[in-house]
């Protein structure tokens, strides 16, 4: 647990040098890669979303590509294709840029749905098929997606399929005046992005990722996860909740808190916390309800103050079965 708090700090403080005043949000992406999730920052134009991603992407020493959705792009140019090679008179794979351990979907929403749902088989089940034969995705595999408000022009609403597949949403919002003038300060000659350098080795991401995976869930916190989920299916305003998918997020993501914050067990209030970014997404709220304004968040929001922790959900863990 030390080991995770240390590096998991590493990566904070390196990426806190180009991201100002965002410390809440910086900790959340970690929280998702260490438990490996993919991530969707969601925001207007301008707000630091592929920064954010890149200076994530430095950070660790993994390989790492970009690929500019555009509506124009075609699935192929995402997964890669099959080209024949006259010399030697057979068809020759060319992997696309999602064979890389870390990508950068940048304003994913751009593309046309047919050229986001290439990334499906490669987000659930990291593989791709392609011509009919089947290829693994590196390991560690993680997809930092990026993408501007469905509201802005030129855009396209993404799949509920492959909503559910982003472990936790994310929005960065405008810095304070105070903020901003730190940031115009940083990039008055040189952008601070490219000073920053590795500071955790796949490796080490990896003993993280297997770490995490150890942490203690109390009975109750399991049970509070999924009567929160459940909730979100029978809310007078939804009309679709968060899937089982999005119980195990948020399971995921409380025991990469927990070992981020040094204990070695789940407590409720990582529940609480992870509970926005992990199912807001995965909700998909009736038309009527839209026109008063509501939206996944409030949803969430609402049901942290209604669903109860179960009495007896402790601030340690039980004795652990044999």
């Amino acid at each position: 647990m030390a080991d995770v708090r240390a590096l998991g700090g590493r990566v904070v403080a390196n990426v806190e040098h180009v991201i100002v005043g965002k410390h809440d949000v910086v900790r959340l992406a970690l929280v998702a890669l260490i438990c490996q999730g993919h991530i969707l920052i969601e925001d207007v134009p301008g707000t630091g979303k592929t920064v954010l991603a890149k200076a994530l992407a430095r950070s660790l020493g993994c390989s790492f590509r970009r690929i500019q959705f555009t509506p124009d792009l075609l699935p192929s140019d995402v997964t890669g294709l099959s080209i024949y090679n006259q010399r030697t008179q057979e068809f020759e794979f060319r992997p696309g840029p999602i064979m890389a351990q870390v990508v950068l979907a940048d304003e994913i929403n751009r593309a046309t749905p047919k050229t986001q749902s290439a990334l499906l088989e490669c987000m659930e089940e990291r593989q791709a098929t392609i011509d009919g034969k089947t290829y693994a995705m590196p390991s560690p595999f993680l997809v930092l997606a990026t993408q501007n408000p469905i509201e802005y022009e030129g855009t396209f609403a993404l799949p509920e399929a492959q909503l559910d597949r982003f472990m936790l949403r994310l929005r960065l919002g405008y810095p304070s005046p105070s903020e901003e003038i730190v940031v115009m300060d940083q990039q008055k000659r040189v952008h601070p992005l490219g000073e920053i350098g590795e500071v955790v080795s796949v490796e080490e991401l990896l003993a993280m990722q297997a770490t995490v995976r150890e942490m203690y869930v109390d009975p109750v916190v399991a049970d509070y996860i999924v009567r929160l989920t459940s909730a979100t299916r029978t809310h007078a305003d939804v009309q679709l909740g968060a899937s089982p998918r999005g119980s195990l997020a948020l399971y995921r993501a409380a025991q990469a808190m927990a070992a981020l914050e040094g204990r070695d067990y789940a407590i409720p209030d990582d529940v609480k916390t992870l509970a926005e970014p992990a199912l807001a997404h995965r909700i998909i709220v009736k038309t009527a309800a839209t026109l008063r304004d509501v939206d996944g968040r409030q949803v969430i929001r609402e049901l942290l103050e209604t669903v109860p922790v179960e009495m007896g959900a402790a601030e340690r863990p039980r004795v652990r079965p044999a």
